[in-house]
């Protein structure tokens, strides 16, 4: 979901947009094995050049090659440290194979051992013993290594649509888009054209102790698009989490939401093979050029080389990183990473330039987005110590005024290194791209089929997916609704719908007023407004979906008995503010009138066993909630918004005041916290866990206003309900849960010899509940309350937690046609509650790298 919202953005321009690509002068591929003479093992990391030109190329970790020869060309030569070289003749412009044998250099095998693929071993191994010194030395040679540090630091990401064929140019559709064509640079054989820019220059300041690490936004700019249509925020958020800085010295590295594991963590000798490649003598110190490349080529790891010093320092000089054509990761069709290293006075190698380059395509031969991130560092200072006020405050704080934007010149003097030719136009392309009306058309109709609203001068009409759904108490059921923009104003929006139910022949509707009292929209971060609205609507008891609106047309497909439903009259008005450090607090105050639907009742017991039915609930209530989410990314949608994950916990705290005022009947105090994280374990994969308590004190509360588990009757799987739990099955006013989502990523399939090139991954779940119902507010015990319901047997469908937990868990296959996760789930525990199922099929889309 977050990438498909996302392509409203960089990826969903560059196909609406189908810019040509410059047709390249005629040239000859060649292709081949290269493999040792005496052995016959394939030969990693073997240079094939054009001799005289720096075209070149070498082969992966099979020895394979493949290398496209300008015309004008005829030769190409084979070299690899500890064999004797070769140049071959080629045929011009006839594609053709050329297998390489090549020939030890006797010469040479006194300094440089080689050894075949099948006899590698760590131990005696000298690249494993080189390794190992410098994994010894990393603390050093990181910058906690000084009390202080501080240096300038520039970074720019770009994004370029890519591999567009010619074809597309010259129809008619695109005749307003031909401006962008001349920004091609096809001098490494595709054509790539600019869509979207963010520049960025800082200083930034490390303390060791106690440690933090500041960064002083001094100027900032991005490629922006009509807000309307695009966050762009939002949209730089996710660019910049899918091409992270990159520390050879971390264990794990992000790359694309994904960690991979350095090929200098702590056990990198147990998942990589090391080689000494050469050892390079043209400087000081000398360097040892390792090579070193996955043991499994399907695992999240690299392979590349790394320029490791001899001076006792064992530090990394160079580094190049690239991953397998077989890696695991979704769309990934290229991936470059350039590490750049200084001495300084301190003796320690400082990063000088860090560069990522990775592209994204459907397909290797298909349209795609081509992205690059540049970091420059300069003006190190070590051990100058700051007052502590440097240090204070948000990790990345803005030190300029967004008001006073420099202008091209001036940004020409702040950065240390030129942009591409590619990349100068960009900001003015960009700006005139939204003038052209055809695009603007575009970009709307794009959003209503991504984000559901259409937008109408300073309305927006929508969501689309919610205008038509059915369910077994309104029968077909029809919604139309919208809302105002900042079109219209930027301190006051409305927003209503209206809805019909043909089945029950009611009218349902919606309408709110929210004041802004930051003056942005109300729907942009941070949020800080006051809101009043009534709403008179359908609701399944004990559902709270987060993602999702209940009359999805989607979810309008349920399995087994789904006809317990609630009409519900909510007054509310709440006050909302978030901070920049993502704290934020939500004050309201609800006044609820509720009515039983379908074949739901609210009876209780009187005396003499009869039965008096009460076809009204009253409730008032006066809510906060607190929310801390450090490190928060989100991309902000047309009514959710859509977390970019991270490593960063989230942390809520929830507290509900029942009042006997406004009419309320009950009095009460409900108390709930809940804490989120996503723990990253390299090469293992990653796990999500959610664990969440909530205690209600009071008495003779009915059982709507306590806690109706989250159940799921659908035939998808929801991640934060209980997939095999029946709609009301279980109320609490005390309970505390978990929730464990495990993916390895192809960890197990990876290993497999035929599964593993479909590039199937691994998912195993696990969901507990335990908690239960005092007395005082147990319908079995007490009869000032509602009864549980019943079905048309009499049975109950409603119970209590005993002291068995409520237990579910699943096996999945995640990344079925690089979208589909399908769970094969089992419920261990209540298996003789009527109606439930033992085990279920669940899918689920999700879209992934």
């Amino acid at each position: 979901m977050l990438r498909s919202i996302l392509k409203n953005g960089a990826f969903i321009l560059g196909i609406l947009l189908l810019i040509s690509r410059i047709a390249s002068a005629q040239s000859t591929l060649i292709k081949g094995v290269i493999t040792d003479a005496k052995t016959g093992e394939t030969l990693p990391f073997v240079s094939v050049v054009v001799p005289g030109t720096t075209i070149g190329t070498a082969t992966d970790t099979e020895g394979q090659y493949s290398l496209s020869v300008p015309a004008g060309q005829n030769r190409i030569k084979f070299s690899y440290v500890g064999y004797l070289s070769q140049e071959k003749t080629i045929k011009p412009g006839q594609t053709q194979v050329i297998n390489i044998k090549l020939v030890v250099d006797a010469t040479l095998l006194k300094e440089v051992t080689v050894k075949a693929k099948s006899h590698y071993r760590n131990r005696d191994n000298p690249a494993v013993q080189l390794i190992r010194q410098v994994i010894d030395h990393k603390e050093q040679n990181q910058m906690g290594h000084n009390a202080y540090v501080e240096y300038q630091q520039y970074e720019k990401i770009s994004l370029a649509l890519s591999n567009l064929s010619d074809r597309f140019k010259n129809r008619r559709i695109f005749r307003n888009y031909q401006f962008l064509f001349t920004q091609a640079d096809s001098t490494d054989g595709k054509n790539r054209l600019p869509a979207f820019l963010e520049e960025k220059v800082s200083q930034v300041y490390y303390r060791k102790s106690p440690e933090v690490k500041k960064q002083q936004v001094k100027a900032q700019r991005r490629a922006e698009f009509d807000p309307r249509f695009v966050d762009n925020k939002g949209l730089s958020k996710y660019f910049n989490r899918l091409y992270e800085n990159i520390n050879i010295y971390d264990n794990n590295i992000s790359i694309a939401t994904n960690q991979l594991l350095s090929p200098i963590a702590n056990n990198a000798p147990t998942f990589y093979k090391f080689f000494i490649r050469d050892t390079v003598k043209t400087q000081q110190p000398w360097l040892i050029e390792l090579g070193f490349v996955p043991r499994n080529k399907t695992d999240l790891l690299f392979e590349g080389q790394l320029f490791v010093t001899l001076d006792g320092n064992y530090a990394v000089q160079n580094a190049f990183l690239t991953v397998n054509k077989d890696i695991n990761l979704n769309y990934l069709q290229d991936l470059e990473a350039r590490l750049e290293f200084e001495k300084s006075p301190d003796g320690r190698y400082h990063p000088t330039q860090t560069t990522l380059a990775m592209e994204f395509s459907l397909g290797p031969n298909t349209p795609g987005v081509f992205g690059q991130r540049v970091v420059h560092f300069s003006d190190y200072q070590i051990n100058q110590s700051r007052p502590d006020s440097v240090y204070d405050g948000p990790l990345e704080e803005v030190a300029y005024n967004p008001a006073l934007k420099p202008n091209e010149a001036e940004w020409s003097q702040l950065r240390p290194i030129p942009l591409d030719k590619a990349e100068t136009k960009i900001y003015r392309n960009v700006d005139t791209l939204q003038t052209i009306p055809a695009f603007r058309r575009t970009m709307s109709y794009a959003t209503l089929l991504i984000a559901g609203f259409k937008n109408v001068g300073p309305f927006e009409i929508g969501p689309v997916n919610t205008f038509y759904s059915f369910n077994p108490v309104e029968g077909f059921r029809l919604r139309f609704g919208g809302r105002t923009t900042t079109a219209l104003s930027k301190r006051m929006f409305a927003e209503t719908y209206a809805a019909y139910g043909f089945k029950d022949q009611k009218w349902k509707y919606f309408l709110s007023g929210t004041y802004s009292i930051n003056n942005q929209s109300v729907y942009a971060f941070p949020l800080h407004y006051v809101r009043a609205s009534f709403q008179r609507d359908t609701k399944i008891p004990g559902q709270d979906l987060q993602f999702v609106q209940e009359d999805n047309f989607l979810l309008s497909f349920k399995r087994g008995e789904n006809n317990r439903w609630l009409y519900n009259d909510t007054y509310r008005v709440e006050y909302i503010r978030e901070f920049e450090n993502h704290f934020s607090y939500k004050l309201g105050f609800n006044q609820l009138t509720q009515r039983p639907a379908g074949i739901l009742e609210y009876t209780k017991s009187v005396p003499e066993g009869n039965l008096n039915t009460s076809e009204v609930l009253h409730n008032t209530e006066l809510n906060l909630e607190l929310r801390y989410a450090p490190g928060e990314q989100f991309y902000q949608g047309k009514i959710y918004r859509v977390p970019i994950v991270n490593k960063y916990p989230i942390f809520t705290l929830r507290y509900g005041a029942g009042l006997k005022v406004l009419g309320g009947q009950y009095q009460y105090h409900n108390l709930s916290a809940n804490v989120e994280k996503r723990f990253y374990l390299s090469q293992f994969g990653y796990l999500d866990a959610t664990a969440e308590g909530g205690y209600i004190l009071g008495k003779n509360i009915p059982f709507p206003l306590l806690t109706i588990h989250r159940a799921n009757q659908t035939y998808a799987y929801q991640l934060n309900s209980y997939n095999l739990m029946n709609f009301l099955e279980f109320v609490s006013d005390h309970y505390a849960s978990v929730n464990l989502q495990y993916y390895l990523n192809g960890f197990l399939f990876n290993k497999v010899p035929l599964l593993k090139h479909l590039k199937l991954r691994e998912v195993v779940s696990f969901k507990a509940l335990t908690g239960g119902l005092r007395a005082e507010n147990d319908p079995a015990k007490v009869s000032d309350v509602y009864r549980f319901p019943i079905d048309e047997q009499g049975r109950s469908i409603s119970y209590t937690l005993n002291k068995t937990p409520y237990i579910e868990g699943s096996v999945g296959i995640a990344n079925i046609f690089k979208l589909l996760r399908v769970d094969l789930v089992k419920r261990f525990t209540y298996l003789n509650h009527p109606g439930v199922s033992e085990w279920g099929i669940r899918g689920r889309f999700k879209f992934d790298f």
